[in-house]
C-alpha cells in the first residue's frame, strides 16, 4: 500500500501544472538535456555533460563522433529519487540508462547531491550511465564481463570538474566505503567468473566497488599493465571462458592480497585533464514551448517505458493534453506514441498525421505514422501489395529525412520479417547498418545476429551474440544469446564455414 501510495503521488506530480513551466531543453554534440532549472544551471550541467564525453575520448585516444539528434542520449533531470524509482519500477534506484536504437535515454534526480561526501549524487550517477553508453558504443565487439562493464561505470562515475575546470580521473567512490572496507562478500575467483546474475543480492552489490577496485588498479599499478587487455582478448577473440581468461592476472590470490593493499592506502591516485583541453562547442539552450511543457511528464513516462497496465493512463493524460495544442508537432508525436502503446493504431496515426503538418521533417512522426499503418494492416490481414508499398513509403520518406537515423532502417526491415517473409538484402544491409549506429540496443544486436545466422556468417553472429551473454542487464536476451551460440558451435564443430569475426578495441 505504501508503494502505491509513493506511485500515485509521483505520478499526480507528472500532471501537467505550473511546475513544469520553466522546463528548458540544452542540446550538445552528444547529449539532449531536459531539466526543471535556471538557464545558468541547465547550461552548467550539459557543458559538464559534453566536457565528460570529451575527456573520455582524449584519455581512449577515441575521435569525436558527428552525432545526428538520434544518435545522442535524451537526459531528463526529474524532481527527485522516488521518481525516478516510480518510472524505473523498482525500488532503491538512482538513476537509470535505456539503451535504444535511435532513442537512448537517461533518468537521474535533480536534487541527489545535497547528502554529504558519502552520498550518491546525480553526477555520479549520470556519468556511471554515460559511461556505459560510451563503452557499448565506443567497442561494439567486445565482450566485458560484469565486473569490467560495472567497475569501468564507476570509475568514471566518480569524475570531478575542480575549480579551475580541470576533471579529475581515479577519485574512490565514497560512497561505496563501507561495503568496500567492512569485508568482501565476493572472493576474487568468483568475480572473475563474470555472471552477475550467479550472485547474491550483496555480491551484486559488492560487484560495483570490488570492480572499480579491480579496474582501477589494474589501470594505473606498473606491474600489472596489459593484464586486463589481455584478459578482455581472451575472452572476446580466443572464446576463452571468464575463468580461463583470468591467467592473464596470474596468482589470484597474490592479486586479491594486493587488492587488500590498494584498498587500504590514505590517498588513491588518478589523472587529471586540463580545462584548456576540453573546449566543446557552445551549448544550445531554450525555454520549452508551452504544448512541449505541457506533454513532458507523458514523454518522461513513454520514454521510460510502459506494459498493458501503465499504458493506458499514459494515453488518457496524452488525449487531455494534447487536445489543447492540435497544432503541436512534439505533442502530436508525443500523443501518437502513447496511442500507438495503448494499442489505439487509428488515433497514432492521425496524431502523426498532425504531427506531419505541423512538421514535415519530424522522423520520428514518420516512423509512428509508418508503425501505426503496419499494426492497422496486420490487424485486418492486409497484405495487398498496395497496402505495403505505401508503408515503405512512409518509412522512405523518414529515412531520407535522416539517412542516420536507425529506426527508419529498423522498421523497412521488419515491413517483411513482421510478416515471416525473408527480407531482401538491401533491407538486411539496412539492418546492419543500423546495428553499427546503435550497437548500444540490445534487441537489435540480437536481431541482427539472427540474420548473419540465417546468411550462414556464424563466427561474426558469434562474436555479436558474446558481447550479451556478459552484459549483467540484459536479462532474458543474455540466456537466449548463449543458447544460439551453443548451436553455432555445434554447427562450427560439424564443419560449417564460419566468416571472419571482428577484432575489437578493448577498454584498457
Amino acid at each position: 500500500m505504501k508503494w502505491l501510495a509513493l506511485l500515485a503521488s509521483v505520478l499526480a506530480g507528472f500532471v501537467a501544472g505550473p511546475a513544469w513551466a520553466d522546463w528548458r531543453v540544452a542540446e550538445t554534440a552528444h547529449f539532449i538535456v531536459y531539466a526543471n532549472a535556471s538557464e545558468a544551471a541547465l547550461r552548467r550541467n550539459a557543458e559538464r555533460l559534453e566536457k565528460f564525453d570529451k575527456a573520455l575520448r582524449l584519455w581512449r585516444g577515441i575521435p569525436e563522433s558527428s552525432l545526428g539528434k538520434a544518435g545522442r542520449v535524451t537526459v531528463y533531470f526529474v524532481s527527485n529519487e522516488d521518481r525516478v524509482a516510480a518510472l524505473a519500477g523498482s525500488a532503491n534506484v538512482a538513476g537509470f540508462y535505456i539503451p535504444r536504437a535511435g532513442a537512448s535515454v537517461a533518468f537521474v534526480p535533480s536534487d541527489l547531491s545535497s547528502d554529504g561526501p558519502l552520498a550518491l549524487g546525480s553526477q555520479q550517477v549520470l556519468q556511471h550511465e554515460y559511461a556505459h553508453h560510451f563503452m557499448f558504443t565506443t567497442w561494439p565487439d567486445a565482450a566485458f564481463p560484469s565486473w569490467v562493464s560495472e567497475g569501468w561505470a564507476e570509475f568514471h562515475a566518480t569524475a570531478s570538474f575542480d575549480r579551475d575546470g580541470n576533471l579529475q580521473f581515479g577519485s574512490a567512490p565514497q560512497y561505496r566505503a563501507y561495503e568496500l572496507l567492512t569485508g568482501n562478500p565476493l572472493p576474487i575467483q568468483q568475480i572473475l567468473a563474470g555472471a552477475a546474475g550467479k550472485l547474491r543480492a550483496d555480491q551484486r552489490d559488492a560487484l560495483y566497488g570490488r570492480g572499480w577496485a579491480l579496474v582501477h588498479y589494474l589501470t594505473f599499478e606498473p606491474s600489472r599493465k596489459g593484464q586486463l587487455s589481455a584478459y578482455l582478448h581472451a575472452i572476446t577473440n580466443e572464446r576463452k571462458s571468464p575463468e580461463a581468461a583470468a591467467a592473464a592476472f596470474g596468482d589470484l590470490r597474490a592479486l586479491d592480497k594486493e587488492l587488500e593493499r590498494f584498498l587500504q592506502k590514505p590517498q588513491i591516485n588518478g589523472f587529471r585533464i586540463r580545462a584548456e583541453n576540453l573546449a566543446i562547442p557552445p551549448v544550445t539552450l531554450r525555454l520549452l514551448r508551452p504544448g512541449e511543457a505541457a506533454i513532458l511528464p507523458v514523454r518522461i513516462r513513454s520514454d521510460a517505458g510502459v506494459d498493458e497496465k501503465t499504458a493506458p493512463d499514459v494515453y488518457a493524460d496524452a488525449k487531455r493534453i494534447a487536445a489543447r495544442f492540435p497544432d503541436d508537432a512534439e505533442v502530436q508525436r508525443a500523443l501518437a506514441e502513447a496511442a500507438y502503446d495503448a494499442g489505439d493504431y487509428p488515433a497514432a496515426l492521425a496524431a502523426a498525421d498532425r504531427a506531419i503538418a505541423a512538421d514535415p521533417k519530424f522522423v520520428e512522426a514518420h516512423c509512428y505514422r509508418a508503425m501505426a499503418q503496419m499494426a492497422i494492416a496486420k490487424a485486418a490481414k492486409d497484405e495487398k501489395p498496395e497496402t505495403w508499398t505505401d508503408i515503405r513509403r512512409t518509412i522512405g520518406r523518414a529515412n531520407r529525412l535522416d539517412t542516420e537515423d536507425p529506426r527508419p532502417l529498423i522498421l523497412f526491415f521488419r515491413s517483411y520479417a513482421d510478416r515471416l517473409q525473408w527480407p531482401p538484402e538491401i533491407a538486411r544491409d539496412g539492418l546492419m547498418h543500423a546495428f553499427e549506429l546503435a550497437p548500444q540496443d540490445r534487441g537489435l544486436r540480437m536481431q541482427a545476429a539472427g540474420v548473419l545466422v540465417a546468411e550462414k556468417k556464424l563466427a561474426v553472429a558469434r562474436a555479436m551474440l558474446l558481447v550479451l551473454t556478459y552484459d549483467p542487464h540484459a536479462s532474458g536476451l543474455g540466456a537466449a544469446a548463449s543458447k544460439m551460440i551453443d548451436t553455432i558451435d555445434a554447427q562450427l564443430k560439424a564443419g560449417a564455414e564460419p566468416a571472419s569475426a571482428p577484432t575489437p578495441t578493448p577498454a584498457n
